[in-house]
């Protein structure tokens, strides 16, 4: 009240309502990341990571090369070249039980246009496909019909020896952005703005040909779709340029839930001139989506949201999580959510309850009777109408992983063995749990000492 008085007028709305980065000081007690490996082995963006197996994970990017990596040691395995561009996409593609091979395959796409097939175990190169008429943008293996899928300015069935089974006539010269399997043989694609629902014939006794119809085209969203991926058994989810988050049931293709509320609903008079300056298209952008039981997590421009999918609402958001925008997310245990963001940081999160407000009674009786109470019930509905937009939730952060020099693309997370982080400054870091790392070593000395037979003797002194 005095600086209102001394100042002639209340500090404006629109600079109480920013929501400033948050910062973590030194003292990180629940960031267990602190000890730091750094892999060099490429000479440009590194923009993939693919997990293999329990210990080993791949890193590719716009040099053109794939490494093998240990994720216990940090140790370069194997070094695969082969493309002659920049890696566009990566997959594995797993044996089937049946199969006598065992050696789980890696599927790269490149800007050169091919689609290369290596053994993860040799590096060995199994097989090249070079017949692709544009760039290949995405790679999707259907494991229980134990075939790929790649998508380009068309989309391409093949099976494991690099077979075309089928594919579909040009659909447009932006390509497919993303694929997903859907059951009952259907995936979906996104095309520009568009869903393109496509059916996979199998053969039959009458016919011996594979074959790709597309079903329908879901025309909802108002510009491109950058994020497609399953939610659960029931639905799965899209986002775009402008910050258009749709849910979709699987079976019927319906839009179950459509939420674009990742900016303030309601915004001061005086403040809508800043929020309309600082909301550019990019910062509402729905760059990647994380998905658990009851949760979409949402990398919105900058910000993360937890939108949770009974309620059908933003249940906690971190507006300016980073400098930068998110391009990558994932859920941890514990209920803690990590990002990575062009301005080369990357944050663990942990997504706590918020205690709720009840809102004030509206009078009854003397004052009632002659009008108070209509006006102090007006003025409750703003208090009702906020309660009901408020957030239930909140993302406090809890650790600062800061290691790169630029743009942090995705990362792995492994249960043992860490944290993977890949970066356009060319490098890999392999973020380690220093409690963990601490006691593995202990352990690893008292082994060597009593194969010495020092241990004995140290603790006989």
């Amino acid at each position: 009240m005095l600086r209102w008085l001394i100042g002639g007028g209340r500090e404006p709305q629109g600079l109480a309502e920013k929501s400033p980065l948050q910062t973590i000081g030194e003292e990180q007690t629940q960031n267990p990341y602190t000890e730091l490996l750094v892999l060099k082995a490429h000479h440009d963006i590194v923009r993939f990571l693919v997990q293999l197996d329990d210990y080993r994970f791949a890193s590719a990017g716009d040099d053109g090369i794939v490494v093998i990596w240990n994720a216990q040691t940090g140790e370069k395995l194997l070094e695969l070249s082969g493309h002659t561009q920049k890696i566009t996409a990566v997959i594995t593609f797993p044996s089937l039980e049946s199969c006598e091979e065992k050696n789980q395959l890696i599927l790269t796409a490149s800007a050169d246009r091919t689609v290369i097939v290596w053994d993860s175990d040799t590096g060995r190169q199994v097989q090249r496909v070079s017949c692709f008429q544009s760039t290949v943008k995405c790679l999707t293996v259907l494991k229980r019909l134990d075939v790929w899928l790649s998508g380009g300015n068309d989309l391409c069935v093949w099976n494991r020896k690099l077979d075309l089974l089928c594919k579909t006539s040009h659909l447009s010269d932006t390509g497919i952005s993303a694929l997903v399997e859907i059951p009952k043989n259907y995936v979906i694609a996104a095309v520009g703005k568009e869903l393109i629902i496509f059916r996979l014939v199998e053969p039959t006794e009458g016919s011996f040909e594979w074959d790709i119809i597309e079903v329908k085209r879901l025309l909802d969203h108002q510009d491109n779709i950058l994020s497609l991926v399953n939610v659960n058994d029931q639905s799965f989810v899209t986002g775009s340029h402008v910050g258009e988050l749709i849910i979709w049931d699987v079976l019927d293709w319906t839009i179950q839930a459509y939420e674009r509320n990742f900016w303030d609903p309601s915004p001061q008079l005086d403040t809508q001139q800043e929020i309309k300056l600082c909301q550019k298209p990019n910062d509402i952008s729905i760059h990647h989506f994380t998905c658990d039981e009851e949760n979409v997590f949402a990398a919105v421009g900058r910000g993360l949201y937890v939108y949770n999918l009974q309620m059908k609402r933003v249940i906690a958001c971190q507006k300016t999580a980073h400098d930068s925008n998110v391009l990558h997310i994932a859920k941890l245990p514990n209920r803690q959510l990590i990002s990575c963001s062009e301005d080369g940081s990357v944050r663990i999160w942990e997504l706590r309850e918020k205690q709720q407000l009840t809102a004030e009674p509206v009078p009854t009786g003397f004052f009632n009777m002659w009008g108070f109470g209509r006006v102090n019930k007006q003025a409750s509905q703003p208090i009702k109408k906020q309660q009901e937009n408020a957030t239930l939730c909140s993302l406090e952060l809890i650790g600062d992983l800061i290691g790169h020099s630029s743009s942090v693309e995705m990362f792995l997370y492994f249960e043992d063995h860490g944290l993977v982080t890949c970066s356009a400054d060319h490098l890999i870091i392999l973020w380690k749990n220093g409690e963990r790392e601490s006691g593995l070593r202990s352990l690893k000395l008292f082994q060597k000492l009593e194969e010495n037979g020092d241990l004995y003797l140290a603790f006989s002194l």
